[in-house]
Formats: C-alpha cells, structure tokens, sequence
C-alpha cells in the first residue's frame, strides 16, 4: 500500500459489512464516535504509537470498484439498495488520533473516529488490524534499542516477518523506534531507511575457502566490508578477517569490521576483540546477529559481550513474547448520546475523549489523565490531535525521520523504571472528573 496501492474496502469483516447492510435497512446512520485503545499488558510497561500513515492513506483511497460490488452480489446476502449506496461510499467524517512515536499507555485512547455509524464501522478491521500490528512492532523495538544501551540496531526481520505488507511495516516501526536501519530493501526505497547487509554463509561456502570469498567481497566493497566469521570456525574466521583488514590498510582502505551469528556470543565476541586488537584492527566493529531480541541483548551485554552493534531479526519482527495486543474499536457515542460496553473485564468508557500528559519539574512523565474531549488543564499536554475533518486530512503527517526524532525525545522522558522488560510497573494514569460523570 506504501507503493501507491490501495487496500479494498473488502478487507474487512464480513460482519461489519452485515452490520452496515442493518443499519441501511433500519435507516440508522446517526454521528457516532468509536474509541480505539489497548487494554494494559503485563508484558509491556508502555507502547510506541505506530500507524496512523497507513490508516489515512487507506482512508484516502477508500472506494467501492465495480468488482468489489459485483462480488458482493454474488453472495446473495445484501439488498440492491445497500449495494447501491455502497457504489457511492466515502468517509465524512472526523479523525483525532496521537502522534506516530508517542509514548502512551493502556487504556489511552489512541484514535477516535466520528462519522456518521455506517462510515465508522466499515474502518474497524483496517484500523484495528494496523494499529496491533504496528503499535505492537514498535514497541517491542524500542525495548531492544533500550537494551542496547546506545549501540546501533538493525532490523534483519524480513524473511520471517508475517508476509510482505508485514515486512514492509516491520521495518518502518522499527526505524521510528529507534532502530538505525532495515534489510528490507523495498522499505528503505519507500520511508528513505538506510539498508544494511553484508553476505550470507552461502556466499562463504560458495569460494574455494573463507578467505578467497572475504577476498573478493572486500574487493568488492572496500566501503562497506563486513565479514561473516562464523561459518566454519569463529577464530580462524577472525584471524582471516584480520588478514583481510590488514591488506585493506595497505590499499588506504578500512575494513569496517565482522559478524558473528551464532554460538556463544559473550565468549566469541571478547575472543574476537583480543585477535582484532592484537592485529591493530581496533577501529574495526564486532555485529552479532541470531536470535536477538531485548531480553538476550540486555544478558549477553551484561556478561560483558563486546559487542558494537546487533542485528535484530525474527523475534523483534513477530514480537515473540506478546505477538499480539488487545486492540480495541468501540463505540463510546451515538446519537448525541454518550454510550458504553459493560461486559465482564471489557468494560469501556463513554463519551469522546483527550488524553493530557503531565511532566515533573526534571521534564520526566509524571501522569496522564483521560479525559473528556472538550476538557483543559493548566500544565497538561493534549496528546490526540485532529488528523481528518469533514472527510478530509486537515494537515500534513510529519516525515519519518521527524517521527523518528520525536519519539527519541518522547522515550526520554519516560522514567526509566517503566522501561524495564522484566518488571510489570504502572504509570499513574487518572480519569478527570467529567469523564467519570459520563460514565453514570
């Protein structure tokens, strides 16, 4: 979708679409507000706001094709003049929604949307499955770039993120969460992400012997020589490397340093450190990439791995610990009526709403509150923006890197209790008194 594509208004719910058909035949097409929000996770502390470009460009786009209508005849579920005004679809409505890179918490409103229901409705599969996705995706990379503890990330997730859209939006969470580039070649071309990538054990296997195919790759690419050590022997393949690097310097270049990717990697790396050092090759840089996520950097860092960047792959790009968030799309408005759900552990809250954030006299969060939309307080930072107004974007999406700042400066004001990955800790959030009173 980020390469000018649209997504049909088919991906969607088939019960959205029934719900629609219902409000048609009912003549029920009221202003509605829905509220989208992450119930809290004991395995995250915070989340990292990600999506809104991929929610506004689908909304854009929005369009029944004649296919799409036709298909939606063949079922033989849905009256004419349902189709019919389907045929004419386009959103009208209103979109406040948080910052990409904002830090925020669960049971924060994330997004609202207010437009008449029928429009509302058909956008919750779409936004919901974005905001998980992505939301989800960023988070968990800026936990790893937490854990790295200032040493460059790079997402090395695409082979075995969850399909193509997914590894297109994998590398673009990431890299606003701190990573510092992505593999993903199509990615990089589309968000401007710088790429990274050396060679695989296949290009090493494919020479005569390791050193002819480090040979030819520093031949290749004196400027960017990084070198796999680990295919066969992890020292030797270090001691070959530093042969390699020493005829660099020769040639007036620098070799830019190695890989490891597998094996003990606190062991490895200090070994490796020593055969460099020892070589004059002190300059030269020690990657690791192989199962990394937040939790084995933080270990291997902290048995003293001498490790100047990681490679992050598949358990950043699935999110292996918590690979999904309870995204939540609900109606908290209607018919200039304040609504809400009161099922047992999924109780919502009514009325539209406005997030403010509070900050101590050390610039630090200090405690947010909810609540409700048109509500002011003094020291507070209003955290939802409108993005959409009468069915139009109202201003422009800041650019990734602009995103990628902010979040920086976001994730320092976070204490740094709520970045721990192994504690469950609270942030103190507050309803404001008018929202409780809607609530009764």
């Amino acid at each position: 979708m980020f390469s000018g594509k649209t997504i049909s208004p088919l991906f969607t719910d088939f019960y959205e679409l029934t719900m629609m058909a219902g409000y048609h035949k009912s003549n029920i097409n009221h202003q509605s507000t829905f509220s989208v929000h992450l119930r809290p996770s004991k395995k995250r502390n915070y989340f990292v706001a990600s999506g809104l470009k991929s929610i506004i460009h689908y909304i854009e786009n929005l369009k029944f094709t004649d296919e799409d209508i036709k298909y939606l005849k063949s079922l033989n579920s849905f009256e004419p003049s349902f189709l019919d005004w389907l045929e004419n679809f386009k959103f009208s409505g209103d979109i406040h929604a948080m910052e990409e890179g904002t830090v925020f918490f669960g049971n924060e409103p994330i997004m609202e949307i207010s437009a008449p229901i029928m429009e509302a409705q058909l956008l919750e599969t779409m936004i919901v499955n974005t905001i998980n996705l992505e939301t989800m995706i960023a988070t968990k990379a800026a936990r790893c770039v937490y854990s790295a503890q200032g040493r460059p990330v790079v997402d090395f997730s695409l082979r075995r993120t969850q399909g193509t859209d997914a590894g297109i939006k994998v590398a673009r969470s990431s890299y606003i969460a701190g990573f510092e580039g992505t593999s993903n070649v199509f990615a990089a071309k589309l968000f401007g992400i710088p790429v990274s990538g050396t060679m695989a054990h296949s290009f090493v296997t494919a020479f005569e012997n390791e050193e002819e195919s480090f040979r030819a790759f520093a031949d290749l690419f004196p400027e960017n020589c990084v070198l796999l050590i680990d295919t066969f022997n992890v020292i030797k393949g270090a001691e070959k490397a530093a042969l390699i690097g020493k005829e660099m310097e020769k040639q007036g270049k620098k070799i830019i340093g190695v890989r490891l990717d597998s094996g003990d990697m606190t062991k490895l790396s200090k070994e490796v450190r020593k055969i460099l050092d020892n070589c004059g090759l002190s300059y030269a840089k020690i990657f690791a990439s192989g199962g990394f996520d937040e939790y084995k950097i933080k270990k291997v860092l902290a048995h003293g791995a001498r490790i100047d960047a990681f490679g992050v792959g598949t358990r950043m790009g699935v999110s292996s610990d918590a690979p999904y968030h309870d995204t939540v799309f609900k109606l908290c408005r209607f018919n200039k009526k304040n609504v809400r759900k009161l099922s047992k552990d999924k109780v919502t809250l009514a009325g539209e709403k406005q997030v403010f954030r509070f900050f101590d006299e050390n610039g630090k969060m200090k405690k947010d509150i909810i609540s409700a939309r048109n509500e002011s307080f003094e020291n507070g930072t209003p955290l939802l923006t409108q993005v959409f107004k009468n069915g139009k974007k109202c201003r422009e999406l800041k650019k990734i890197n602009q995103i990628k700042k902010d979040f920086q400066k976001n994730f320092t004001k976070l204490d740094n209790s709520l970045k721990s990955i192994d504690k469950d800790i609270k942030y103190p959030d507050f309803l404001s008194e008018k929202l409780k009173a809607l609530q009764i």
